[in-house]
């Protein structure tokens, strides 16, 4: 049946063969599929839903030997119904229960009969979905299905049909963000999209006996603002993902849609009679449960997922991966660690770093991240500044592994630290070897003095000093010395403990919480207070402190 050039029909081994084949395509590449999921919530779950959704579907048919394509379809799209995730694993779902129904009673297809079985399939997607959007995963279902359809008069093979439906879907994919704004904001194609085209790509490539190895396709592009694109709309939050299954009888698909749809959003009820899959967006995930088991059904596979924290978690994975900005030179490379737009942009644009990860207090670079980042730069001679002291040891064994390059660690343990060290790199490089450089940047580090305001998230007392959940502390170098209701007198106790009035010069670093005219407020203070101080004020828009203050 199968050849090397052709294949004209379809039996039920074959696309058993062609369902494994979608789903270790998408297996492969499930990562960057998650990588882009932003619509309609950015949890970075797509590619994981759609890969449990499909494995369940082949997990019906594994020990099957069906000759009959309408059999293997059917427990397909049956299996696809049981383990649909998210929104996109419920389209799947109606993808292949479309597909099905196409078929039925039918031993085998070929590509005339694939084509009208790919034009169900759509409908029965559309139908899942009660307010279409066009730039998702069905716009690129319609224009896939609409390409085979053209070409099924032209004496085409399924290996040639499926390489137009592959190709087709690829263009449709590149004009997702087109069609829908939130994903050209964000920088990505449409996730669904781009997972249900690796499906059908997999298929192909069972057809053709081709290997299984991931590629990057469509990859991501980094615009700026993407945080911003992907805020969510409600003040309370993206909500909780909530899906279930209802099993009985006569159950009325349309009335428990039209039920759930009054509790939430992103709504998708499919099923029939006896079985019926809900997934709904709420703020109270026990509203749709509660209602579901007031209906007398049994309750199965039931999932909650917090999509304010996957949103969180995709936010903080994207920045370490994506936000790792570079700028190469020659000679020595530095490569610096900083969290905030004000400092990213003074360490690239003024005091020459090459490379700037992403991270900080509450996000903390790993090992790989800075041998990534140091295998991507060209320069045999590289210097880190972890800038935080949960990130020295990440640093150094970075340094540690690094061995086809000269890798030096110059242990700054605050962003003002690695200030000094990058104004002492810009001043000496070029004059002074590499070692030289390294202690000249040492001893600029340890010139430094750091006070740091934030907020206390608990009440507690360390180093002898109490602290209430709520108010204003201080930290000078890393250790708990102030705490106060208001933050200009944390500032003012940390510049005395720091012995200020025998320094030469105050940095005042104010975050993405405050004004430039409360930052103001706090430098012209300070000048009165240290007259004969050089004040400075930067806008490092660092997030969870207010201030950091820079003594020296």
């Amino acid at each position: 049946m199968v050849d090397n050039n052709s294949v004209e029909v379809c039996d039920g081994p074959l696309l058993k063969r062609l369902a494994a084949g979608g789903l270790n395509w998408l297996k492969k590449n499930q990562d960057m599929v998650n990588r882009m999921n932003v619509f309609p919530v950015p949890d970075g779950d797509t590619g994981t839903n759609m890969c449990l959704t499909l494995q369940k579907a082949y997990d019906a048919i594994t020990t099957s030997s069906e000759l009959a394509v309408s059999v293997v379809a059917r427990t397909v799209a049956e299996g696809a119904l049981l383990g649909a995730r998210g929104n996109s694993g419920v389209i799947l779902s109606q993808w292949w229960r479309g597909l099905a129904e196409a078929l039925a009673d039918r031993q085998s297809f070929d590509a005339a009969a694939f084509a009208a079985a790919c034009e169900m399939a759509v409908k029965r997607a559309y139908q899942a979905v009660p307010a279409p959007v066009e730039g998702t995963i069905l716009t690129v279902m319609r224009a896939a299905s609409e390409a085979v359809h053209h070409r099924t008069g032209s004496g085409l093979d399924l290996v040639a049909l499926f390489t137009v439906m592959v190709e087709a879907a690829h263009t449709a994919l590149l004009q997702t963000p087109e069609l829908l704004p939130r994903l050209k904001e964000a920088g990505v194609v449409d996730s669904g999209a781009q997972g249900w085209t690796f499906m059908i790509e997999g298929m192909l490539r069972s057809l053709k006996g081709e290997e299984m190895a991931a590629v990057e396709i469509g990859a991501v592009v980094s615009p700026s603002g993407w945080q911003n694109a992907l805020l969510p709309d409600d003040e309370e939050g993206y909500g909780y993902d909530v899906q279930f299954l209802m099993r009985g009888t006569g159950l009325n698909v349309d009335a428990v849609r039209a039920a759930i749809a009054g509790m939430g959003w992103s709504t998708l009820v499919v099923g029939d009679e006896r079985l019926i899959k809900v997934h709904v967006h709420v703020h109270d995930p026990g509203q749709p449960i509660s209602y579901a088991i007031g209906q007398g059904v049994q309750l199965d596979d039931v999932v909650v997922e917090n999509m304010q924290r996957q949103y969180q978690d995709y936010v903080k994975a994207r920045q370490i991966r994506e936000n790792k900005f570079c700028n190469p030179v020659e000679g020595v490379a530095v490569v610096t660690v900083a969290v905030g737009e004000g400092f990213r942009r003074m360490f690239l644009d003024d005091l020459g770093a090459s490379c700037v990860i992403l991270g900080g207090q509450t996000m903390n670079p790993s090992a790989e991240d800075f041998v990534e980042a140091v295998r991507d730069l060209p320069n045999t001679q590289v210097i880190l500044l972890p800038n935080n002291p949960n990130i020295l040891m990440a640093a150094r064994q970075a340094a540690d592994i690094l061995t086809e390059k000269e890798v030096r660690v110059v242990p700054s343990r605050s962003l003002p630290q690695g200030v000094s060290a990058l104004f002492a790199f810009s001043e000496n490089n070029g004059d002074s070897d590499f070692s030289a450089l390294v202690d000249i940047m040492t001893a600029a580090v340890s010139a430094v003095r750091t006070g740091e305001v934030t907020r206390a998230t608990r009440s507690v007392t360390v180093d002898g000093v109490a602290v209430s959940e709520g108010q204003y502390i201080g930290l000078l170098d890393d250790r708990l010395v102030s705490t106060a209701e208001q933050a200009n007198a944390v500032i003012f106790d940390l510049l005395a403990k720091a012995g200020t009035d025998k320094q030469e010069l105050v940095t005042v670093y104010y975050g993405d919480s405050v004004t430039q005219a409360d930052a103001q407020a706090v430098v012209d203070a300070i000048a009165d207070g240290y007259p004969d101080q050089e004040i400075q004020m930067v806008h490092g828009d660092q997030p969870l402190y207010p201030y950091i203050l820079s003594i020296e």
